[in-house]
């Protein structure tokens, strides 16, 4: 709590066009007082406060500069969050007393243990994250509160691993990871940490599955932003991110086999085409489709659905790929054209494969 009494005894004064020698008259103090109230080496008595402010016609809080802070448990979070987010280690203190005040709240227990383990693991305070364990701990016993569908006990306990990592706990950490692994989450994180760790054979199995996953969260992503792109006629951006991800997905392949993502990439060659047309660059377009049916060609001619012939991916139990656009690449060409709905665009495709089988 800041006061911002020395200011406003100097600003009221001078609002007033009163020197300190005058001031001081009023009050029946010496000017070298109130020269140390202005200066901040001094604070009057409460009573010349009260008679100040009675003078100055405003109130006490007024005159101190004091703003009654809002300790409802939503603003203090929100403040929790506010030192977090602009690495303020005062928010510290704030969050300690914070915890007095509201010692059953999922949401303050949360804040305050986040904040100790990012304070924590940046200055390598190992107190601090100690205590983030110990307020992560609690969090979990509170987690019925919880209203945040981004924070789950999963979560907490990656946290909490983390905060291992932290204190150079590894075994705890990857543990930890390992045990609430539901869904692959932690797989990059377990894979790089053992990899750190130069522990490479563990790691690798982790790597494999982290990237398989990565590759199809990323199909979905590149999927959803042309969709985006489209409806808003921003076909400069559609190239772009069809660019970035054929070109990702043209680097896994091994050795020159063919891998489910020149399946993919032949579909991304057909949209990247329609998004050339309709920016009226039709020999672009034109060149793309015939990328587009090269690379189906090439993965029609030994088509593999195993995950394990994309590069730098291990064989993962089981893992195969799966789409609805068809049971060849070809075939995904042919559904992605039709999806457009474009007489003029099925026609330069028709005319391109055409021209591609003529050359075969």
């Amino acid at each position: 709590m800041k006061m911002m009494l020395a200011e406003n005894i100097r600003k009221f004064r001078k609002e007033r066009s009163l020197t300190q020698e005058q001031l001081a008259e009023v009050l029946g103090v010496t000017t070298g007082a109130v020269y140390k109230w202005e200066a901040g080496l001094s604070v009057p008595e409460l009573d010349l406060i009260v008679e100040m402010a009675d003078f100055f016609d405003t109130s006490v809080d007024v005159l101190l500069g004091y703003r009654m802070k809002d300790n409802r448990l939503a603003e203090t979070v929100r403040r929790l969050r506010e030192y977090r987010r602009g690495k303020d280690r005062s928010g510290l203190a704030e969050a300690e007393r914070a915890l007095k005040k509201y010692p059953h709240a999922f949401e303050i227990v949360y804040e305050s243990a986040v904040m100790h383990s990012v304070f924590g693991y940046e200055s390598g305070d190992r107190d601090l994250l100690r205590r983030a364990l110990e307020l992560y701990g609690q969090s979990l016993l509170l987690l019925p509160q919880n209203e945040d569908p981004e924070i789950s006990e999963q979560t907490l306990y990656g946290k909490m691993a983390e905060v291992y990592f932290g204190l150079n706990e590894l075994e705890k950490g990857i543990g930890l990871l390992k045990k609430h692994n539901a869904g692959g989450l932690y797989n990059h994180k377990i894979g790089s940490t053992l990899a750190m760790a130069e522990r490479t054979e563990e790691a690798v199995p982790f790597l494999s599955e982290s990237l398989a996953k990565i590759i199809s969260e990323l199909i979905n992503t590149i999927i959803g932003y042309i969709n985006v792109f489209f409806a808003r006629g921003d076909y400069d951006s559609t190239r772009t991110i069809l660019c970035a991800g054929i070109e990702f997905f043209s680097g896994l392949r091994e050795n020159g086999k063919p891998n489910y993502l020149d399946k993919v990439n032949s579909a991304l060659f057909t949209t990247l085409a329609y998004a050339q047309f309709l920016s009226g660059q039709e020999d672009e377009a034109r060149e793309s489709l015939r990328k587009a049916a090269e690379i189906a060609a090439f993965f029609d001619t030994a088509p593999s659905y195993d995950e394990s012939d994309i590069r730098f991916i291990d064989r993962i139990e089981g893992a195969s790929a799966h789409d609805d656009l068809g049971v060849t690449a070809a075939d995904a060409v042919d559904h992605t054209v039709k999806s457009f709905e474009n007489e003029e665009f099925t026609a330069l495709w028709k005319a391109v494969s055409i021209q591609e089988k003529n050359h075969e």
